[in-house]
């Protein structure tokens, strides 16, 4: 299989984003967005998805900081989708359950090809430090709509806002990991009865 790795910049005049991500690394990220509660989770998908993940923003955050949480998502997901290629031999399908005290979640991704999200979870505190957790929607949203994928996102149960943040990441990259696995049997073909994805 060749080289499954991307390298996308995106630049508005309220962001400057750079993403680099290899499907294929050992779980290496290096984040440099000033949203530190976000570089956690990223470093979440990173280290739980096995990607190496590189992530550079400089964003309008003295307005607040959905341009650049939005802006990431999206070229996230732009990346991803070059990474991921034609998707010939992969497993296609993810779905991980992750618990952390007593919260719990489950993401479950199809590379579909089409976007669709459906995000549950309820966060009992607005905010996780200087984080809006509204914004946690917002970055799914934009992966979402750039990868091309379905993604259904649950959070079964939680107290703790922070602990549900982590389930919630840490899922998604065991569910991405998943999905982007070569599955021999396969042998290169399309995980698909159209034929494309």
């Amino acid at each position: 299989m060749a080289s499954r790795n991307a390298t996308v910049n995106r630049e508005t005049l309220e962001t400057q984003i750079a993403v680099s991500i290899n499907l294929d690394g050992s779980g290496e990220g290096k984040f440099d967005t000033g949203v530190p509660f976000l570089e956690h989770m990223l470093d979440q998908i990173a280290r739980h998805g096995l990607f190496d993940l590189d992530v550079k923003a400089k964003g309008d955050l003295h307005i607040d900081g959905h341009h650049t949480v939005e802006d990431i998502g999206i070229t996230l997901g732009q990346a991803f989708a070059q990474a991921v290629g034609d998707k010939r031999g992969i497993t296609r399908y993810g779905h991980a359950y992750v618990p952390l005290d007593e919260s719990l979640s489950r993401v479950v991704i199809d590379l579909s090809g089409r976007p669709s999200l459906d995000f549950v979870a309820d966060f009992g505190a607005g905010m996780i430090g200087d984080f809006d957790t509204e914004l946690f929607y917002e970055f799914f949203q934009g992966f979402v709509n750039h990868a091309q994928v379905t993604l259904h996102i649950d959070s079964i149960r939680g107290r703790n806002s922070h602990h549900i943040a982590e389930t919630i990441f840490k899922a998604f990259g065991r569910a991405l990991r998943m999905a982007v696995s070569v599955d021999e049997r396969l042998a290169g073909a399309m995980p698909s009865t159209k034929g494309s994805l």
